[in-house]
């Protein structure tokens, strides 16, 4: 299949008598959970968001264009919502346009002309940007050691991937020298790999080590090279000099790209802790929101070869990770990506999702006065009246210590 197989065990016999052994050397370093306000606005936000665009996708699929509300009676837990899902889509009467049905005495659901035009414009920004989907969901492939990902651990990340929710039938048939359909032996279907993409093969971090070192590329990077992780400690970690020294022998180890053979790596060494946490640093540089569900990277946990409790990485390394308890489930999202509640490189499909929270919001704040006074004739012929909007939704950023803000809250190792 063309597959490319880097091994790094022959750094490691190179290595290991010239300075360089696998043990377990760091300084043990146990660091209290710390709340960051802005963050956890951000992902209260999104977990809506993502809710009224599952929503609309699946009103969108249905062959008249509606769905009665008992079509979405069960879907309250798939949704991720805490509240029932026929209040939920009433809150947004700017996205769903509510009615009666005639064959049966319930309410029924339609999509908002405001809604259909900002769908419209999401197709484009897919259409538009097609290659940089093909790439990130090829980078995911590499990362995995069967080159291969179930439809339904895909299905799960296709929203903070940026994947539309038809992109197999839509986009997959159109690449079929770098994707194939496969069945499991456990019967499942899956998305597989058909080649490797050499060009693919480089992390986020080595791509930020280019522009950092304008004197050489990342091409020159070699095995056994370390590589710093941008690091943005909550208030007081980083004056403490037992984190200094910790996070400096960490940063010295040598950084292994999730796209080598990890195979060959003592587990319990710390060279596979940096190893890991470069694993989690990537994944999430593939999502949208370089945020996703704690959950949905233990479905591929096996396949990136990552320890059975890596989700502790999380919380040892807080000036890498922050992990949100927003929401009644756990998120984890990579620290240098936001500045001030935004993101510092924010994807194409960020703007337009940031128009949908727009009219969201819009729909909240004034569902009481109709839609005739909160959108203009203009307004729903148009969507380019949106283009100028301040989609500034984020609250002022701040890290407070625990849940009560006083520096009580402790970090868990629990998985």
């Amino acid at each position: 299949m063309g597959f490319r197989s880097t091994s790094f065990s022959s750094f490691l016999s190179q290595n290991l008598f010239h300075g360089f052994s696998q043990k377990r050397g760091l300084v043990k370093v146990r660091l209290k959970w710390v709340k960051n306000r802005g963050l956890d606005h951000i992902i209260d936000n999104e977990t809506d968001l993502k809710a009224v665009s599952l929503i609309k996708d699946a009103i969108k699929r249905s062959s008249s264009g509606c769905l009665s509300s008992t079509s979405f009676s069960d879907r309250q837990k798939h949704l991720g919502l805490t509240i029932p899902v026929l209040r939920f889509i009433r809150r947004y009467p700017t996205i769903f346009e509510e009615f009666r049905g005639l064959k049966y005495n319930v309410p029924w659901f339609r999509l908002t002309k405001t809604a259909l035009l900002l769908d419209e414009q999401e197709q484009r920004i897919y259409k538009t940007h097609e290659p940089d989907l093909v790439e990130r969901l090829c980078r995911l492939l590499m990362m995995l050691s069967s080159r291969s990902i179930p439809l339904q651990a895909i299905d799960y990340l296709k929203w903070d991937m940026g994947l539309p929710y038809d992109f197999v039938k839509t986009i997959l048939p159109n690449y079929s020298d770098q994707f194939r359909m496969i069945k499991q032996p456990n019967g499942r279907l899956a998305i597989a790999l058909s080649r490797w993409r050499e060009e693919f093969a480089v992390s986020e971090l080595q791509k930020r080590s280019e522009k950092l070192e304008t004197s050489s590329s990342y091409r020159g990077f070699k095995k056994g090279m370390s590589l710093a992780f941008p690091l943005n400690f909550p208030r007081g970690y980083g004056l403490q000099k037992k984190v200094q020294a910790w996070m400096d022998e960490f940063q010295k180890l040598p950084y292994i790209s999730p796209y080598e053979d990890s195979s060959k790596i003592d587990p319990n060494s710390d060279l596979m802790e940096k190893r890991v946490v470069g694993v989690l640093h990537e994944l999430l540089s593939l999502t949208i929101h370089k945020k996703t569900k704690r959950n949905y990277l233990r479905a591929m946990r096996e396949e990136m070869n990552l320890p059975h409790k890596f989700t502790r990485i999380f919380t040892r390394y807080p000036g890498i990770f922050y992990l949100s308890l927003k929401c009644k489930t756990t998120t984890v999202a990579l620290k240098e990506a936001y500045q001030r509640g935004k993101l510092v490189d924010p994807h194409p499909l960020v703007a337009i999702r940031d128009k949908y929270f727009y009219v969201m919001r819009t729909g909240v704040i004034y569902r009481g006065k109709g839609l005739k006074e909160l959108i203009s004739p203009r307004q729903e012929a148009d969507s380019s009246s949106l283009d100028n909007v301040d989609f500034d939704t984020s609250e002022p950023y701040e890290e407070i210590s625990g849940e009560d803000g006083n520096g009580h809250g402790e970090s868990s190792d629990d998985d």
